[in-house]
């Protein structure tokens, strides 16, 4: 099960003791996942509505899209899809984070409230950095992406992923505290799916205990990600149950937030999972 440990983010101080589970929400119309046709903002909302019905603890908003040889958004068109609904999204009462590697976009999601920046680039990008150790309260995920969304696949890393992901995730934790953000704040991602191979995908779960380092809690998305369609031979409408299955080894092997699709099916599963544990204790 999931390390004791929290995270501080702009408005909540998350409890990990028990697995959070983040539900996404797509914004684009063009997400590989299948789920992104809600750019308008009133279906937006009532997507975060239902994911928040069923169970979620942190909502995801993205609203540009980051699958494999997918074209970059300018940062107006991302901030015209985003902010609408973030508007209203810091009103329901749970953490919101926001998809984005843009510091502009950043900036403006966490000056309308939103608690957790969620980086596919670990804050490489010009003044990303800057922008949350700026803010002094937000909480920030930092991810593994191996060249970038436009020709990981193309050209997937060589060697160890779990080596490689493990010390760039640490070098850029650190480099944050370095610029003054707590550790609380800090969540580790090793990014599956980008620019990483199918074996190299099943042994960042397979040896996910290797990549736990002690104050960082570690979250893991594999919801409908291909490596699941590439074992099961399944399509992404169909991955309901490989991506579940995952999720719940991810937090077997310590993770302590799974970033998915299919909220009601994963908190159910998390259910069965914790009162297994709970009955292994009793004596």
């Amino acid at each position: 099960m999931t390390p004791s440990l929290t995270w501080k983010t702009t408005r909540f101080v998350l409890n990990l003791h028990q697995p959070q589970v983040m539900g996404i929400v797509n914004l684009t119309p063009d997400s590989f996942s299948g789920g992104g046709l809600r750019a308008d903002t009133a279906s937006a909302l009532r997507q975060c509505e239902q994911l928040l019905r069923e169970g979620a603890h942190i909502l995801d908003l993205g609203a540009e899209s980051t699958r494999p040889g997918s074209t970059p958004l300018p940062a107006p068109d991302e901030l015209e899809r985003l902010l609408p609904v973030l508007r209203e999204a810091v009103k329901l009462g749970l953490p919101i984070s926001i998809d984005t590697y843009k510091a502009e976009v950043m900036q403006a999601a966490l000056d309308l409230g939103a608690d957790i920046i969620n980086d596919i680039w670990a804050l490489r990008q010009p003044g990303a950095l800057q922008v949350v150790a700026r803010h002094g309260a937000c909480g920030v995920c930092l991810m593994h992406m191996h060249r970038d969304p436009q020709s990981m696949q193309l050209e997937p890393m060589m060697g160890d992923a779990v080596a490689q992901g493990g010390s760039f995730l640490l070098t850029q934790a650190q480099a944050l505290e370095a610029a003054g953000v707590e550790r609380a704040r800090i969540t580790l991602d090793p990014g599956i799916g980008f620019g990483k191979t199918v074996q190299q995908n099943l042994q960042l779960l397979a040896r996910q205990r290797e990549l736990l380092v002690p104050g960082y809690p570690l979250l893991v998305g594999w919801s409908r990600k291909s490596t699941l369609g590439a074992v099961t031979g399944l399509d992404v409408a169909e991955r309901l149950v490989p991506s579940v299955a995952a999720a719940m080894l991810a937090v077997q092997r310590g993770a302590s937030v799974v970033r998915v699709h299919d909220v009601q099916a994963t908190v159910a599963a998390l259910k069965i999972l914790e009162a297994v544990h709970a009955a292994a204790t009793i004596a």
